[in-house]
């Protein structure tokens, strides 16, 4: 194989995004030079945050315009390299985004131990989303035994992880999610005590009957109203951990912001996660989590098609809010 197949944007999407805001284009191969690598792409991950590059909105990323390879984490396969940390045949994650190949000079590349899990893990359980859970809420949230820990978008990769911690810590995790398939299955394999169907259910009425003495903790993935109703069912000293706003990735412009007068009420504490901040507990929530993965503790769902060309139909998807669990593309 000679051509790299890459997928850029050809147009800013207005609203959510359609397969058409994307084009195929192939180039050559990139070649390398001293210190760098070569890899392969085996597994690409698809996340909301993405929608955020896209826009310019996303806090450490640059925008994507027109004509640029879209962003995302990898898992990859070495197939050449100039560089001494890294050999031919090992599998690593690092970030080639939409495109066959990538070039790297090694600078945030982790190699990884394929007999440790399914590869595709290390780009959500065991990885980035994985991660982000455990920071958020073991930092922020500091579950103890008896919380109630309400989590929003309870069916992604984010929202089922902290869930489960939440379960092994003790709490008690209640989980929203937008349908009675996705609710059972946050209820069923992730273990929540209860999940509500914001679609069909009144959120408000439920955490009343599932929360009398308030939400202990809420981890929000979807900001919007469901955060503005939050706010109004904590319990004293509760924690809110703001990870993710999926309810404005697609507005061209935020919305107006919710009424925060009843946290001064509660006493609560509001802490925003980033995961950038926490990659020095990478090493060591890898070790724990893999553990629980194997003791049977944690649980994942993958959403997965297969193919590069797939990625953006897939992504649209995504952003619609139908994946359910983890969006992977596996290239080969």
């Amino acid at each position: 194989m000679t051509t790299n197949k890459q997928i850029i944007l050809k147009k800013n999407p207005i609203g959510i995004p359609e397969v058409t805001d994307f084009d195929t284009i192939e180039t050559n191969i990139p070649e390398i030079t001293k210190n760098q690598i070569l890899t392969k792409t085996v597994h690409l991950s698809l996340d909301p945050y993405i929608r955020g590059v896209i826009t310019g909105r996303h806090i450490y990323s640059e925008k994507v315009n027109v004509g640029d390879t879209i962003v995302g984490r990898t898992v990859s396969e070495v197939v050449k390299s100039n560089h001494t940390d890294f050999n031919e045949g090992d599998i690593v994650v690092c970030s080639n985004g939409w495109q066959e190949f990538g070039v790297s000079d090694g600078e945030g590349v982790r190699k990884l131990d394929p007999s440790m899990a399914p590869l595709s893990t290390a780009l959500g359980i065991l990885g980035m989303p994985g991660l982000t859970a455990y920071a958020g809420l073991t930092v922020y949230g500091e579950p103890k035994e008896g919380d109630h820990v309400v989590v929003s978008a309870a069916s992604g990769p984010v929202g089922c992880m902290v869930g489960q911690i939440a379960q092994i810590y003790g709490a008690k995790a209640i989980g929203i999610a937008g349908s009675e398939e996705k609710c059972s299955v946050v209820k069923n394999k992730f273990g929540f005590i209860d999940c509500i169907n914001y679609k069909t259910e009144n959120i408000e009425e439920r955490l009343k009957d599932l929360c009398p003495e308030g939400v202990d903790i809420y981890f929000d993935n979807v900001g919007g109203e469901t955060l503005n109703i939050m706010t109004r069912n904590l319990a004293m000293h509760a924690r809110i951990v703001l990870c993710g706003f999926m309810t404005q990735y697609n507005l061209d412009s935020p919305p107006p912001g919710p009424n925060l007068g009843p946290i001064v009420g509660s006493r609560a504490t509001i802490r925003g996660v980033v995961v950038y901040d926490h990659y020095d507990k990478q090493d060591d929530f890898i070790s724990i989590a893999s553990d629980w993965l194997k003791a049977g503790k944690i649980d994942y769902i993958e959403d997965e098609v297969f193919g590069l060309d797939n990625a953006p139909a897939q992504f649209c998807k995504l952003m619609r809010g139908e994946n359910f669990g983890k969006t992977i593309v596996t290239i080969q």
